[in-house]
């Protein structure tokens, strides 16, 4: 935490709220990591209930702006407290409650209802502890606090389940309780945290404007792809090469690394080139992730087809940074910093809109048509999204 003393302002208490950040994110490590196994190995979940899963979870991401504008009278602390609360109330219903498809699906809509709430008052909250000019800095500090919590619960995992392989189905339990206990102290963190701010209003709005149009369509696009990856991405490599909790955990931790080190050459190449170009080179790329992905079966041997998907996981992870390029599309359009705020917060919205429905209708058509098809609309989804967004005119020189 010392390394991190400048960005943040003496007396402001940073300290625990970056250890209930830290608590929350290998709490997160553990759960995440084991997730997609447990629905598999344990719930008895198809790729149909996958994505029925998928669209309870992603539910909350758009009604949070509603849930915000009901309880605007609160503070940032008092939200942030709140959502702590209720992702430990749906760490201890999947902790205990029987394996159930209904129960699990219930677990992680609640689950994921916290951790919503809870993910903008962070930025809130740093901002107001940090040191004037140094927000940015600050809000590194808290991404990092986050990232290597999740990062450890990855690796806990990955050890686990390669200590005790051939006993994956009695670790899950255990393990989740472990998470909840780690939940629970990070609420207690939380609850130590002290003030009350006011949370940021453009988050419980919905902000339309014309010019915003394209921005509007691309969030749909990128939603869209971004789901079938999400979602169906690690189930793919359990359900059809068999991959277990440890091997699923490794691909998420190594897809975080690389992601930690990729993400400024990415922003720099955003800076150089131009967010357009960045736009439509990512999903043309994205054409060929998905290929691979649908049908690396059909081109080599199981046992290369299944590395050659983990690698195409890890890439689709990296060039999904590139999404970074709309928020800069954003910041060229508007004309003062509460715009770009307002609009990138509605952005999200929309985003999630359209990812309740492909995770919905992407197990069927999984289920119905097969693996192929799948991934054939999520690169035509990718096309889709370059040849609009090769119709961007910038307004400035990026």
């Amino acid at each position: 935490m010392n390394r991190f003393k400048n960005a943040f302002q003496e007396g402001s208490g940073f300290q625990v709220f970056l250890l209930s950040v830290l608590m929350t994110g290998l709490s997160y490590g553990l759960y995440k990591g084991m997730m997609d196994n447990f629905l598999v190995e344990v719930v008895g979940m198809s790729e149909m209930g996958r994505g029925v899963t998928e669209f309870f979870r992603e539910l909350p991401g758009i009604l949070l702006v509603f849930i915000l504008a009901v309880f605007y009278m609160l503070s940032a602390e008092s939200l942030y407290k709140a959502g702590m609360v209720i992702i430990l109330v749906g760490m201890v219903m999947i902790s205990a409650l029987p394996p159930t498809q209904i129960l699990a699906t219930l677990s992680i809509c609640i689950f994921s209802l916290g951790d919503h709430i809870q993910m903008g008052m962070k930025n809130t909250l740093t901002l107001k502890y940090s040191r004037t000019g140094h927000g940015g800095e600050a809000l590194g500090a808290q991404s990092a606090a986050n990232q290597i919590g999740t990062l450890a619960g990855y690796l806990v995992i990955v050890a686990a389940f390669s200590l005790f392989a051939g006993s994956g189905e009695s670790l899950y339990k255990p393990f989740f309780w472990i998470s909840t206990a780690l939940a629970a102290v990070a609420m207690l963190c939380a609850f130590r945290v002290t003030g009350q701010s006011e949370t940021d209003k453009n988050k419980s709005r919905f902000y339309f404007h014309k010019k915003y149009t394209k921005y509007y369509m691309l969030e749909m696009f990128y939603g869209a792809r971004k789901q079938v990856f999400f979602t169906f991405g690690p189930y793919v490599l359990i359900l059809f090469y068999g991959a277990d909790a440890a091997m699923i955990s490794l691909l998420f931790a190594v897809s975080a690394v690389t992601c930690f080190f990729a993400s400024p050459i990415v922003g720099r190449i955003i800076d150089r080139l131009g967010y357009k170009v960045v736009m439509v080179a990512d999903t043309l790329i994205l054409v060929i992730v998905c290929f691979f992905y649908g049908f690396a079966h059909h081109i080599f041997p199981m046992e290369v087809a299944f590395i050659v998907c983990c690698i195409n996981y890890i890439l689709d992870s990296v060039i999904s940074l590139a999404s970074m390029a709309a928020n800069v599309y954003v910041q060229d359009l508007a004309d003062n910093v509460d715009e770009v705020k307002a609009t990138l917060s509605t952005g999200v919205s929309i985003n999630h809109v359209i990812t309740i429905f492909i995770a919905l209708f992407g197990g069927w058509i999984w289920k119905a048509l097969g693996i192929e098809l799948l991934f054939i609309i999520s690169a035509v989804l990718g096309l889709a999204n370059s040849a609009y967004a090769a119709t961007i005119k910038p307004r400035k020189n990026v």
